[in-house]
């Protein structure tokens, strides 16, 4: 079942924006206070640097860098995902004291703070190949370093909530992504999966089809798919729940506007923010999907990121684009083993 969301199509600003008031919009994260210790060090961080970026030290695990400058970038997403629910961190109708949750690719380990926050009765855990989160966290939250692509190494039928973000393009095999969470939930335990797609769309044609951007995003998606890894998962991701065997599946699909083009405050404020995540987002994504899977100069790299960059800046407000976000959360049913 899909349900899509209830927003009209945006109405663009209809005056201009200055730099000042531009300004305004930039994210600065909230410290994370203190309370325990977290994860210690792993041969996870021996980690590779090129082009001036920081990688992980498994080169085929994740084609993006874990540095500081990416990891703001992660936690500048989060707070427009934070701005599209209206605070909500979840939508799955789970119980309101969880025991267990665990937030798979859990990357700066944000979203599973919160969370612990937010439930002071459950253990959250955050797994993820780059030990990148906090040393110090809140008794109930904790971090491991685990990949998932691999067997998981929670025990079966432990969880209440398995939630993960943004991870498409790490996933190998999203099927069995989905049989992995369907086994370390407990009957009757929630899955939810948030997905931006891969595209931008505008409702009003003001988004040219040959457009940098769109040429830009096309290299990017080809070059996931060369990986074997597909960034399409919000059109897939219920069937894929469903073959699993889990039920009450809903779909969501809301509209992330990228630019200061709406005139509704809210959809501004996201779309403001996801403006300056999305110029931070392109050289991270962009290096070494150019340049070592489709095989492009470090030159044409460059270009082409200036290029996205420059693009996104200069038609902030005259091209009234969206980025589509799925958010699909099932049950396991009560009757499983």
């Amino acid at each position: 079942m899909v349900l899509f969301d209830r927003i009209p199509p945006f109405p663009a600003v209809l005056h201009s924006v200055g730099d000042e008031e531009f300004a305004e919009y930039l994210y600065e994260p909230d410290e994370i206070a203190s309370v325990t210790t977290s994860i210690s060090s792993n041969p996870a961080t021996n980690y590779r640097f090129e082009n001036g970026r920081r990688y992980h030290h498994r080169e085929e695990s994740w084609p993006v860098p874990n540095d500081e400058k990416q990891q703001n970038q992660m936690d500048l997403f989060h707070q427009v995902y934070s701005l599209r629910l209206n605070g909500r961190p979840h939508l799955a109708p789970i119980t309101p004291s969880p025991r267990r949750i665990l937030d798979v690719g859990t990357g700066t380990g944000i979203w599973a703070l919160e969370v612990g926050d937010i439930y002071p009765s459950a253990s959250v855990v955050g797994n993820d190949i780059s030990p990148i989160q906090p040393r110090w966290v809140p008794p109930n939250v904790k971090f491991e370093i685990d990949d998932f692509n691999e067997p998981w190494m929670q025990a079966p039928g432990t969880f209440d909530f398995v939630h993960a973000r943004e991870v498409h393009g790490a996933v190998a095999d999203w099927p069995g992504f989905c049989r992995e969470a369907f086994k370390v939930l407990k009957p009757g335990g929630w899955v939810e999966v948030a997905e931006s797609a891969v595209q931008l769309q505008s409702d009003d044609g003001t988004l040219p089809a040959d457009c940098a951007l769109n040429a830009w995003l096309r290299n990017i998606s080809e070059g996931f798919e060369r990986l074997g890894r597909t960034v399409v998962v919000g059109p897939n991701i219920e069937q894929w729940l469903r073959s699993t065997g889990f039920e009450e599946i809903k779909v969501e699909v809301f509209k992330l506007p990228v630019g200061l083009w709406p005139t509704d405050k809210t959809e501004r404020d996201i779309g403001a923010f996801n403006l300056l995540n999305m110029i931070e987002y392109v050289e991270g994504a962009s290096l070494q999907i150019y340049t070592k899977v489709l095989r492009k100069s470090l030159d044409e790299t460059r270009e082409a990121i200036a290029d996205a960059q420059a693009e996104f800046k200069q038609s902030s407000k005259d091209f009234h684009m969206y980025i589509p976000y799925y958010i699909a959360y099932a049950r396991k049913p009560l009757s499983s083993i």
